[in-house]
């Protein structure tokens, strides 16, 4: 067993209060197993336990001051700035990650928009194609495709049967294909 300097806590309290560096190395010799104790239960992490036991006794040591015995026992507060500090550097770690991951999802958002392109019909004279078709072959297209349209909503708007719908769907994208193919052939 180690060798502990033994002091009252009245002692070690008014000591630490002047400002006595002695005494911050007494606090933590006679402290510091305990507190780590409670902040490796939370943080999980030797590593990171330690790094906050560090800031621990930081706080103590800069916070000393606004002690007040009559609140409760010296270790109730060193136990409660333990916890405490413990339960921010989980914070302050997740929120690092989170805004990692935020950080790497706007830069994909933003490469995406830099590198995206959209067809717009009129480019690849797609509307001039749906114009040679059967009239009520067009007038789905245009619901279905330029209007945005599901099919249900087009039915309804039209005032004709889904299953309608869907025979000319079927039946337009083959007349647009064929259109499609015969102007390929004519380039």
């Amino acid at each position: 067993m180690s060798d502990k300097i033994k002091i009252s806590e009245e002692e070690l309290i008014v000591s630490l209060k002047s400002g006595d560096q002695a005494s911050l190395g007494i606090l933590y010799d006679n402290y510091s197993a305990a507190l780590f104790g409670v902040i490796i239960r939370i943080v999980e992490s030797q590593e990171n336990a330690e790094d906050v036991l560090q800031e621990v006794f930081v706080k103590i040591w800069r916070n000393i001051s606004s002690y007040d015995r009559s609140k409760g026992k010296l270790y109730t507060w060193l136990i409660n700035i333990a916890r405490n500090s413990a339960i921010d550097s989980l914070r302050v770690k997740d929120y690092k990650l989170k805004s990692q991951i935020r950080n790497i999802d706007d830069s994909v958002n933003r490469i995406n928009k830099q590198y995206s392109f959209s067809i717009h019909p009129d480019h690849i004279g797609l509307k001039a194609l749906v114009d040679k078709m059967k009239p009520e072959y067009k007038l789905l297209i245009d619901k279905l495709y330029f209007e945005g349209y599901t099919q249900e909503e087009a039915a309804e708007e039209l005032n004709i049967p889904l299953g309608t719908v869907k025979t000319r769907i079927r039946s337009a994208i083959s007349q647009l294909r064929e259109i499609f193919m015969g102007e390929q052939a004519l380039k």
